[in-house]
């Protein structure tokens, strides 16, 4: 298996980290997940790092996992301005009615 972790940074992927988290990618293949917010229009620019790190883990033997719905879609998209508000059920596992 490639230094996964060496290349994630390599490419601009890691901000901050433990070597922890490089040992324990280094050490078996492993199931990750990343969650996508279906109450929003579309995906977007920066949805992009998220699904190339995705693909790069896949590409080193791992096994990623796109979430779309459920708890992704109950809690929704941050606001800085103010506290989440959970979305009903139907809002998020189905995503904002569109007139």
């Amino acid at each position: 298996m490639p230094d996964l972790f060496a290349e994630l940074e390599w490419r601009g992927f890691v901000h901050h980290a433990t070597q922890e988290i490089a040992t324990h990618l280094a050490a078996e293949r492993r199931t990750v997940y990343c969650g996508f917010d279906p109450t929003a229009p579309s995906l977007h620019f920066g949805n992009l790092l998220q699904l190339l790190t995705m693909r790069r883990l896949q590409e080193a033997g791992n096994f990623p996992l796109a979430l779309v719905g459920g708890a992704t879609g109950l809690v929704g998209d941050p606001n800085p301005g103010s506290e989440r508000v959970l979305n009903t059920p139907v809002t998020g596992l189905c995503g904002s009615p569109r007139g």
